[in-house]
């Protein structure tokens, strides 16, 4: 019993990342109250200097210009003066919103749309899988400019294109287990005790599908941060003034070699967050498959 109990156990691999996430989340959601400047608030006397530079000229969230304390930067100002610190967590909120809610329409859709053509087969999962081929071959960048071009760049706008695009993924994946599932015998028995379709669904298959589809939908967490990034790398992703992780990299593109933390900082809890949702991932894939296969 402890030897079963103890190859299923999620280790540090998994806590440790989870801290972190935890540790972010926390950041974004109390920064409001934290007394450091406002994201946009520029400093003309201290641009680009490093961690631990002092300033007088600092106006601190829900003070008056007036009472501008000596404000220590802890990771020092972009190439306008911004405290680096404070765009860092407001731009947290930024990728952690994209990154947790484009995944979220992809799983919703795709996953509905997955169970239902690996349940039903037939002509319904022929359109329902030439229509995700469709969208996979259709250039994403292309469909990001469209947008960007007819609508404007805007969060709520990159969001809905990351997730319409990642609607074909989570599809197969739910299609691939929702095919695996059809066949066995707890299924067979449901129909056999006169349920119908939508209860089979609703109570056997999606109940076994879930698990596996979220799992990957954290994996798809990282990738959607570093699509966000990448984009607002490109500007194309959330406008100026808004902080993002991408945006602030970009800023510090031009001064790599007078001030790299510029652009490093935020480069670097870009690669925590995304290693982190990794690592929770696999922790949990791992972790569900030795203990669906110890049973």
């Amino acid at each position: 019993m402890d030897r079963h109990s103890n190859s299923v156990r999620l280790g540090a691999a998994f806590w440790m990342p989870l801290a972190w996430i935890v540790l972010v989340i926390l950041a974004t959601a109390t920064v409001g109250w934290w007394a450091i400047p406002a994201p946009d608030r520029m400093d003309w006397d201290h641009p680009g200097v490093g961690p631990g530079t002092v300033t007088r000229n600092a106006v601190l969230q829900g003070e008056d210009v007036s009472a501008a304390p000596v404000y220590t930067y802890p990771l020092g100002t972009d190439t306008l003066g911004r405290d680096i610190l404070s765009r860092l967590i407001y731009g947290a909120r930024v990728s952690l919103f994209v990154g947790l809610l484009a995944p979220l329409i992809g799983l919703l859709v795709g996953g509905l749309l997955g169970c239902l053509a690996g349940f039903y087969r037939g002509r319904l999962e022929s359109f329902i899988v030439a229509g995700m081929d469709i969208i996979l071959a259709f250039p994403g960048l292309v469909i990001l400019l469209a947008v960007t071009f007819y609508l404007g760049a805007g969060l709520y706008n990159l969001i809905g294109c990351l997730g319409f695009l990642s609607i074909p993924v989570f599809c197969r994946v739910a299609r691939a287990k929702t095919l695996a599932l059809s066949d066995l015998e707890f299924i067979q028995a449901a129909r056999l005790t006169g349920a119908g379709d939508l209860s089979i669904l609703m109570r056997e298959i999606m109940p076994n599908v879930i698990v596996p589809v979220a799992i990957y939908g954290l994996l798809m967490v990282a990738f959607m941060i570093m699509a966000e990034g990448a984009l607002s790398f490109l500007g194309l992703g959330i406008p100026a003034p808004t902080p993002s992780w991408g945006g602030m990299i970009a800023d510090g593109r031009e001064v790599l070699d007078a001030a790299p933390h510029i652009s490093m900082i935020p480069a670097a809890a870009m690669f925590l967050t995304v290693v982190s949702f990794n690592l929770i991932g696999d922790s949990l894939r791992t972790y569900f498959e030795r203990g669906t296969s110890q049973i």
